[in-house]
């Protein structure tokens, strides 16, 4: 049996650069579609999370901003479906990354919070780049590639084509007016050879080497389904 290694934000909120709070976690598609995906291919999934906190639902990815009425209901049922999963991860540090076919880190903006600068995190990201197995981040998940650094102190990631949230994706969001930084400019600054889709909000992938990327939560379904695809061969 296949095994994925969820990588989930702990981060309940996104500090802004006025010093106020935007309430925020994990985004529900994200989380739901993939794990679903993995689930029904028989993968054995783990959660992790740093520190082992139980992550947090943003409940705007329940409200409009997640889609249409029947998929946020889809997505709601499955979150419950997993509800006890999800309450008791394990402990990222206590994880061995050699120990699984997958590793995947879904986004929202709590990993703009907690992953971007934790140190457990950027090295489990870069051993795993290296080891040419498959890691996947997604959405606002790339921002963990931003504490993952190399034997010189540069990005790991510098070089590497990958996508992520676009800053005029983001500024959909009145608040992230107040961004104390936005992922496609920190991306590039960190050598990353950044792409995005010529429409916004809509499905877009790259895949570097063993190296998977998702632009948004509408590329949710079709990371994962790439994933498994090549990983089934």
């Amino acid at each position: 049996m296949r095994k994925v290694l969820f990588v989930i934000s702990a981060a309940d909120r996104w500090t802004l650069n006025d010093g106020t709070v935007h309430p925020s976690g994990y985004w529900a598609e994200e989380v739901a579609v993939p794990h679903r995906l993995f689930a029904e291919a028989g993968w054995d999934i783990t959660v992790a999370t740093p520190g082992g906190k139980a992550p947090t639902l943003d409940r705007l990815s329940l409200g409009i901003a997640g889609g249409t009425p029947w998929k946020r209901k889809a997505v709601e049922r499955y979150l419950d479906g997993i509800a006890d999963v999800l309450a008791s991860p394990v402990s990222l540090d206590a994880v061995n990354v050699d120990d699984f076919d997958v590793v995947f880190y879904p986004g929202g903006h709590g990993p703009m919070e907690d992953l971007a600068y934790d140190e457990v995190s950027g090295a489990l990201l870069a051993r795993r780049l290296r080891s040419g197995k498959p890691l996947a981040l997604l959405c606002h998940a790339p921002a963990a590639v931003l504490a993952a650094t190399d034997a010189d102190g540069g990005s790991a990631f510098a070089g590497r084509r990958m996508t992520g949230l676009s800053n005029r994706e983001e500024l959909l969001n009145r608040f992230a007016k107040k961004a104390p930084w936005l992922l496609e400019d920190r991306l590039k600054e960190a050598g990353v050879d950044y792409s995005k889709g010529a429409i916004p909000l809509r499905p877009y992938v790259v895949v570097d080497g063993n190296l998977y990327t998702g632009q948004n939560p509408q590329s949710s379904d079709k990371l994962a389904s790439r994933i498994i695809a090549d990983v089934v061969g």
